[in-house]
């Protein structure tokens, strides 16, 4: 097939799906695999295929919109940025960025107080890192086992999922610790637990590796991509005051939690532990346009004051993303968005609460505001998971089955390994969770039908 590239050609359906197979590498996948879906628009919580089909955004994307699907205020914002000034390098002062950075200063927890800003969390990790060495003098990371940072090399070495063994040998330094996953607790879960409060089993570690060579502790205080782990109440602030005791610096990963999606407007006000340094992106303008962030402490500001800030991206703060981070903030303050999140989170969770009584398959329902996670099992005396850890081939096949007759019934979900992902845009409607729930409510009896309890 001849493809005239040019940005007039109109190419029909077919003439799409054959450019993307032969010119596109998609992520994480073989590139043989099955055509891509194609998608032709998009509004709300809805997005709807070249045939007309419409699906419900469950998992917002890549857990990114949380305004949903073309806002049109922040639309706006970017066509308004795009008509004044489409670029200019970061080391110039400029309306839009300078105003998110203002902003950022003001609603971000404790001493939070000036941002550096990249294309998106895994440069926003791997930039909150380098600084945390450099304010330390310091190379050691902590980070934990059930982590996902980002695919840069430096990032997925702070990565603990299985993506980074591809990327080994990592960029050394990094060290790990388990996570407090409650339901699957590796160390048994005595009481009490040194795993699951965090703070004894970070400082058996560090006696190990020597606190005085460790830079910064780095976690997600909500566990996204690899299972939606909430930690008990104390866990951050054992991390905290371990860190404290030994100068270590506390680096939060909110790019996934952050901006509502817990029912706060950052994962770690539940629980009034503030770190040394948060990194955001994703909800921080929904994906719109690539945009992330990196928020140090007032220390650290000081720090930077007197020190040479030994980082830089071409695309920091760039005027288009800051313009739609802005307009984001602005949005979800005007239109009551985390409030909603809580409102149509409770309806969420009663309703699974309902589906749990009837489908014997779910083990465990973790989540708070619209992140939430499903925890599907075999056998609930046992937890024996629906599929094993990290399962490819046949062993997959349990929950591969569930997202796809979901899909096929017009809701988009996703899965790693045993827990099912349900993490719809902020905006979402009563409506439309009971929408979703419906379809739930039909496709988790395949995951009943293996059964064994």
């Amino acid at each position: 097939m001849t493809l005239v590239a040019t940005t007039s050609a109109v190419w029909s359906g077919d003439e799409i799906r054959s450019a993307d197979r032969e010119y596109v590498i998609h992520s994480w996948s073989k590139q043989s695999g099955p055509n891509a879906k194609l998608i032709s628009g998009a509004k709300g919580s809805w997005f709807w295929d070249s045939e007309g089909k419409r699906y419900l955004d469950f998992q917002s994307q890549l857990v990114n919109m949380n305004l949903g699907h073309q806002h049109p205020r922040l639309v706006a914002a970017i066509k308004e940025q795009a008509d004044r000034l489409c670029y200019v390098g970061p080391g110039f002062a400029e309306s839009s960025r300078a105003k998110l950075a203002a902003k950022l200063a003001q609603i971000t927890p404790g001493d939070l107080t000036m941002s550096f800003f990249t294309t998106g969390g895994a440069a926003g990790n791997e930039n909150a890192v380098r600084l945390a060495r450099h304010v330390t003098g310091r190379q050691k990371i902590v980070a934990r086992y059930r982590s996902y940072h980002g695919a840069t090399a430096g990032a997925m070495s702070l990565t603990g999922d299985p993506r980074r063994w591809a990327a080994e040998p990592a960029v050394p330094g990094v060290v790990r610790m388990f996570d407090p996953y409650t339901y699957r607790c590796p160390a048994g879960h005595p009481d009490p637990c040194p795993v699951c409060t965090g703070g004894p089993h970070l400082e058996e570690i560090l006696q190990y590796e020597n606190p005085y060579e460790v830079a910064a502790v780095i976690l997600e205080p909500v566990t996204g991509t690899n299972g939606l782990i909430y930690p008990g109440e104390g866990y951050l602030q054992s991390i905290r005051d371990v860190c404290d005791k030994y100068g270590i610096l506390l680096i939060f990963d909110e790019v996934m939690a952050g901006f509502g999606r817990t029912g706060e407007l950052f994962a770690c006000d539940h629980w009034g532990v503030v770190p040394d340094i948060l990194v955001t992106a994703k909800g921080l303008n929904s994906g719109y346009v690539p945009l992330g962030a990196v928020t140090v402490s007032a220390s650290i500001s000081d720090w930077l004051r007197n020190n040479k800030f030994w980082g830089g991206l071409t695309y920091a703060g760039h005027p288009l993303a800051c313009a739609s981070g802005l307009a984001s903030l602005e949005i979800m303050e005007d239109e009551g968005v985390v409030a909603n999140a809580r409102l149509q989170g409770e309806r969420l969770d009663a309703g699974l609460r309902r589906l749990e009584q009837t489908h014997s398959s779910i083990g465990e329902i973790r989540g708070r505001g619209l992140f939430y996670g499903l925890e599907l099992v075999v056998d609930r005396r046992s937890r024996r998971p629906l599929t094993p850890f990290n399962a490819v081939g046949d062993a997959a096949l349990p929950m591969s089955r569930l997202v796809k007759a979901a899909m096929e019934r017009g809701l988009f979900l996703s899965a790693n390994n045993s827990i099912v992902r349900l993490t719809p845009p902020l905006v979402i409607t009563a409506d439309e969770i009971d929408h979703a729930l419906g379809i739930l409510d039909d496709v988790l009896t395949i995951a009943d039908s293996y059964y064994e309890g």
